[in-house]
């Protein structure tokens, strides 16, 4: 019986918030009005670390700014994102780990509450195809509208991303022979209680604690801090 293995990704595969420093390499190239936009940012990063975001109303911030943009122009400045941020960050422990559940033939995904276009480049670099996300809505010209499809990936929304995702391929979580996730955030803790195996991996200190409460294991790929 086949195996299951998923990721979170922002500090979990990567030692970062991709979707913050996205915001971040916007203001350093001039994208955007940076003092607003990086005091946004900020509040929002806050706010997630607490456990407070509202994941609508920071995906409606995140895919208006996107909406700025032709899907062209976006995806130039992706391209240097990966280059200046994304790459330098990717280590051999996160690629180590991914290979480990390929080389059993698991089947992986990362699950993230950050917006497709901002990470399906990330999933690719790192070598997984399958990628649960925030979709924004894109027009007849792929251009993103800034309008959010479906729930947020974020919390609970990633159960039911998961089940969605299983649903297309006909598949269930039961049949599995293990469905491990990995995850650094207490925001994760619906589908981290929905496996079998739950691992905290890089995780906050209120993840650390709910994990030992609970006798589950916590990896870090990183530097402790």
């Amino acid at each position: 019986m086949r195996n299951i293995a998923l990721f979170d990704l922002d500090h979990t595969l990567i030692p970062i918030d991709s979707d913050y420093e996205w915001g971040q390499f916007l203001c350093r190239i001039g994208a955007v009005d940076a003092d607003e936009f990086a005091r946004r940012n900020a509040d929002f990063f806050a706010q997630y670390q607490a456990g407070t975001l509202d994941p609508v109303e920071y995906l409606e911030f995140a895919l208006g700014t996107l909406a700025q943009f032709p899907r062209a122009k976006l995806d130039d400045m992706h391209a240097q994102f990966m280059h200046e941020v994304i790459q330098p960050v990717l280590m051999p422990a996160a690629h180590e780990l991914l290979k480990k559940h390929q080389d059993q033939d698991d089947l992986v995904a990362i699950i993230t509450a950050t917006n497709r276009f901002v990470t399906a480049p990330i999933a690719k670099a790192l070598g997984v195809p399958h990628l649960m996300a925030a979709e924004p809505e894109l027009d007849q010209h792929g251009n993103i509208t800034g309008k959010l499809l479906g729930v947020p990936s974020s919390g609970a929304g990633k159960v039911i991303h998961l089940q969605n995702w299983l649903d297309q391929q006909e598949l269930q979580l039961s049949h599995f022979g293990s469905s491990h996730f990995y995850s650094d955030s207490q925001n994760d803790i619906p589908l981290l209680e929905h496996v079998t195996h739950p691992v905290a991996t890089n995780p906050n200190a209120k993840l650390s604690a709910h994990a030992l409460a609970r006798g589950w294991p916590q990896l870090y790929l990183f530097d402790k801090q």
